[in-house]
C-alpha cells in the first residue's frame, strides 16, 4: 500500500494543490474595452489572478497590446474622430506607435458585448501596461497578478503584419525580462513555430525559463499525443476551446503534468462544467461571472 501511495502522490499533489485560476480575457472584455489598461484594472478589481493579453509589433518595433494587427472596424475611431472601416482599418505593423496611440478603441463600445462600458481608450505598449498594473496592484493592496501573454502570429503574415518569429520573440522577451519576475509570466500562442522557437531559445540558454502554454484551435485535431508530437516538447499549460476540455482529456493531461486552462468561458454554467471536469482555471471575458469558483 505504501508503494502504491508513493507512485500516486505526484498525481494527487498536482491535481489537488493547484489553485483554480480566473484569467481575465483581454482584461475584462465583456465589461471594458479590450486589451486596454482600464480593462486590466477592472479585472483586478474583480479578483482575477491572471491577466490574459495579446501582443503585436508596430513599425518602430514597439510591443503593442492588441489582439488584432489592424484597427478593428467594429470598435475603432481614427485620430480625426471618424469611425474606422474595413477600407481604413490600417495595419499596425506599418504604423509607428505614436500614430497607433492616437486611435480611440473604446468610445464606440462593442456590439458583441452589450455590457461593455463605452470610454475613450487606446492600445498601450506592453511595458507601459505592466508598469501601470504593477503600480495598481500595490495601490489596491492585492497580490501581484500573473500575465498570460499571447503572441499573435501566423506564418502567412510574416513580413506583412508581423516580423520574423525570431525578431518578434526577442522584442517580446526583452520587455518581459526587464519588467517582471518570470515566474509570474507565461507565453502562449496558436502558432507552434513560435512555441518551438521559445523552447529552443530556453534550451540553448538564450532565454530564461518562462512557462509555455499551447493554444488549441476548436477545429484542430484534439488528440493530445498528436499535438504533443507536432509541438515536440511538453508545455506547462494546455489551453483548448472549452468544449474540448473533457474529464478524460483533462485527466490524461494531468497525468503528464500539464495544467489545463480552457478559453473563452463566458457562461457561469460552462465555468462550473470545466471546473467539474478538473480544469485548473478558466479564461473569461466576464471575470464577474466567475466569482466564487
Amino acid at each position: 500500500m505504501k508503494t502504491l501511495l508513493f507512485f500516486l502522490l505526484p498525481v494527487l499533489t498536482f491535481a489537488q494543490t493547484m489553485t483554480f485560476e480566473i484569467e481575465g480575457h483581454r482584461g475584462a472584455r465583456g465589461l471594458v474595452p479590450e486589451n486596454t489598461i482600464p480593462a486590466f484594472k477592472k479585472a483586478i478589481d474583480l479578483g482575477v489572478q491572471v491577466l490574459e493579453l495579446d501582443v503585436v509589433i508596430s513599425k518602430d518595433k514597439k510591443v503593442v497590446v492588441s489582439h488584432d494587427t489592424y484597427f478593428n472596424p467594429d470598435i475603432s475611431t481614427d485620430p480625426n474622430g471618424v469611425p474606422v472601416t474595413k477600407e481604413t482599418q490600417g495595419n499596425l505593423y506599418l504604423l509607428d506607435y505614436d500614430e497607433i496611440k492616437k486611435y480611440d478603441v473604446g468610445s464606440r463600445g462593442h456590439k458583441g458585448f452589450p455590457e461593455q462600458e463605452k470610454m475613450k481608450a487606446y492600445k498601450p505598449l506592453l511595458k507601459d501596461m505592466i508598469k501601470e498594473i504593477e503600480k495598481y496592484t500595490k495601490q489596491k493592496g492585492v497580490p501581484p497578478v500573473k500575465y498570460n501573454i499571447e503572441i499573435k502570429s501566423s506564418p502567412k503574415e510574416i513580413g506583412k503584419s508581423q516580423p520574423e518569429i525570431a525578431e518578434f520573440s526577442d522584442l517580446v522577451y526583452n520587455v518581459i525580462v526587464k519588467s517582471l519576475p518570470l515566474e509570474r509570466v507565461n507565453m502562449q500562442s496558436f502558432d507552434y513555430n513560435v512555441l518551438k522557437h521559445w523552447y529552443a531559445q530556453m534550451q540553448a540558454g538564450k532565454y530564461k525559463k518562462i512557462a509555455m502554454a499551447v493554444l488549441i484551435e476548436p477545429v484542430a485535431n484534439n488528440d493530445v499525443q498528436v499535438n504533443l508530437d507536432k509541438l515536440g516538447f511538453k508545455p506547462d499549460i494546455w489551453s483548448p476551446y472549452y468544449t474540448q476540455a473533457t474529464p478524460e482529456r483533462v485527466k490524461q493531461l494531468h497525468e503528464l503534468g500539464i495544467r489545463v486552462i480552457p478559453w473563452t468561458v463566458n457562461k457561469r454554467e460552462d465555468m462550473e462544467k470545466v471546473k467539474a471536469a478538473g480544469c485548473d482555471g478558466v479564461i473569461t471575458d466576464y471575470p464577474d461571472r466567475a466569482k466564487g469558483l
